[in-house]
């Protein structure tokens, strides 16, 4: 058995925190110059980019927070020259710059990349002397895009109190940063959607105001959605950012540009004598107190704040971790709708035209023998009810009253054919009903009474008692009543002699 060599042996954890420490250690605070690559800016608000040159290519990460101070955003093809320290990200075993402050290489890089976005904005006629509109010479309200912080729009006020006082709106900005332009564009627009006679009176004249600054710092004005803000305005827009000789793109949008922020409200609002100097004084020693107070309480924050980490070193890689992840739900999404359009396609492969027609073949064949099986139940059904209707019928017939006069009886109704049940409920004279075989014939009840029943050991063979004649069925009911009323009155009535019928004899019950 070979023996184990005397090697130092890690874990994948420790080996990526003893790489991570030692290129910390041995690049501390450093500049690196190149060209900017790949610009990602997701959601989180951090900046992810790529710093090149003609030979290699560095990783870098700007922390949200940084982001905001830059003076000049990152764009790609910039010759920039980046502040920082190098790490490592062991989630993914590479090495990266952690970028603290981004400025260009030099100005003749901003200068090239302005003038190329100033032809690509002039082709598209944003700059035209056509598209400008005159200032109107008694404004009612002047809306204000600067910072409400700053002593632009100290100045400004200032001048219009001076010069003309009217009512004054200010949408507040910031005038350097990340999101400098954007803002500034969103002021613009957002005073061309106020309505006319609404609760916030739609400004007359819009001033979009900075103070002075170096290239960097008036970036912010050269973005392109501001270019377009200012050249889309229906409200006439007075540029007035920086000094007299500082220039930017809105300059070229707006209708009048300004050589100052002052000069700016000079030029929207007609002159008045009087100058407030005292109050202007008051003002800027005001301004100079909160800003020697603040920077005092800024100074006790920094002391205060030294021996605790920083937030950002704490938070730095679990944030790294989740803008990965996040990079990566945008892929899973789509290889998860391919797995399942698979399994989908998989199983649509099935559903052939034979496959379809088999199931039909089979289906009707199973409705044939249902419906066979339907017929034979309803056929058996009807059978048994029939036999069913036959026995009823058949006891039914047996029981009729029609099978007794068959044998030879009859039955006796009144006039009305209400059946008589005894001979107490007949009465003398009373028109009679007699149903016998063979038909109905009509006869009248004796006067003479009911007559006793003999007796069934003596049957005696008497003259038969008188009785009202039977009509036959050629006598009216007319005549059979006039007979009766004759044989009460003892009066002999003569009937017109008829042929007889030999069916009109039977008994009487």
């Amino acid at each position: 058995m070979s023996e184990r060599p005397n090697i130092a042996e890690y874990t994948v954890s420790e080996i990526s925190g003893e790489i991570k420490h030692t290129v910390e250690d041995k690049f501390d605070y450093i500049r690196v110059r190149g060209e900017l690559g790949r610009v990602s800016r997701p959601a989180s608000g951090h900046i992810y980019l790529d710093v090149k040159d003609d030979k290699a290519v560095l990783s870098g990460l700007i922390w949200r927070g940084n982001a905001a101070r830059l003076k000049v955003q990152p764009e790609q093809g910039l010759e920039v020259i980046a502040t920082g320290k190098i790490t490592t990200f062991p989630g993914q075993s590479k090495y990266q710059m952690v970028i603290d402050s981004l400025e260009p290489a030099g100005a003749g890089a901003l200068m090239a990349l302005l003038e190329e976005r100033k032809r690509k904005l002039a082709a598209e006629g944003l700059f035209a002397e056509e598209r400008k509109v005159a200032l109107p010479r008694m404004p009612r309200v002047i809306g204000v895009v600067t910072s409400p912080t700053g002593a632009v729009i100290r100045d400004i006020l200032h001048r219009i109190s001076d010069r003309f006082p009217l009512h004054v709106l200010v949408w507040p900005v910031r005038v350097q940063g990340e999101t400098c332009g954007s803002e500034v564009a969103a002021g613009i627009r957002g005073f061309n959607a106020l309505e006319a006679g609404g609760d916030i009176p739609r400004p007359d004249v819009l001033i979009v105001a900075r103070g002075g600054g170096s290239i960097e710092d008036l970036w912010g004005f050269n973005d392109e959605e501001v270019v377009r803000a200012a050249a889309e305005s229906q409200i006439p827009l007075i540029s007035a950012v920086g000094h007299e000789t500082d220039w930017t793109l809105i300059d070229l949008a707006a209708d009048v540009r300004a050589p100052t922020p002052t000069g700016a409200a000079e030029f929207a609002v007609p002159v008045k004598a009087e100058m407030t100097a005292q109050v202007d004084d008051l003002s800027r020693r005001l301004a100079t107190g909160l800003l020697r107070l603040v920077q005092a309480r800024r100074t006790e924050l920094r002391a205060a704040s030294a021996a605790l980490p920083a937030s950002r070193d704490l938070l730095a890689l679990p944030r790294q971790r989740f803008d990965m992840v996040a990079g990566r739900l945008e892929h899973g999404l789509k290889v998860n709708t391919q797995i399942h359009r698979n399994s989908l396609a998989a199983v649509s492969s099935g559903l052939r035209p034979i496959t379809l027609q088999r199931q039909i073949s089979q289906g009707a064949e199973r409705l044939q023998v249902l419906k066979a099986r339907a017929i034979a139940a309803f056929s058996n059904q009807v059978q048994r009810q029939r036999l069913r209707l036959s026995n009823s019928a058949g006891l039914l017939n047996s029981l009729s009253y029609e099978r007794v006069i068959d044998r030879g009886y009859a039955v006796v109704r009144d006039a009305d054919g209400v059946p008589l049940a005894s001979a107490q409920a007949v009465q003398g004279g009373q028109v009679l009903q007699l149903e016998m075989k063979g038909g109905i014939i009509g006869a009248v009840a004796d006067s003479g009474g009911v007559m006793p029943t003999p007796p069934p050991h003596k049957p005696a063979k008497a003259s038969a008692p008188e009785t009202d004649v039977v009509p036959t069925p050629a006598t009216s009911l007319d005549e059979h009543v006039a007979l009766s009323k004759a044989k009460q009155a003892k009066k002999p009535v003569r009937k017109k002699k008829e042929p007889a019928d030999p069916g009109a004899q039977g008994s009487l019950f």
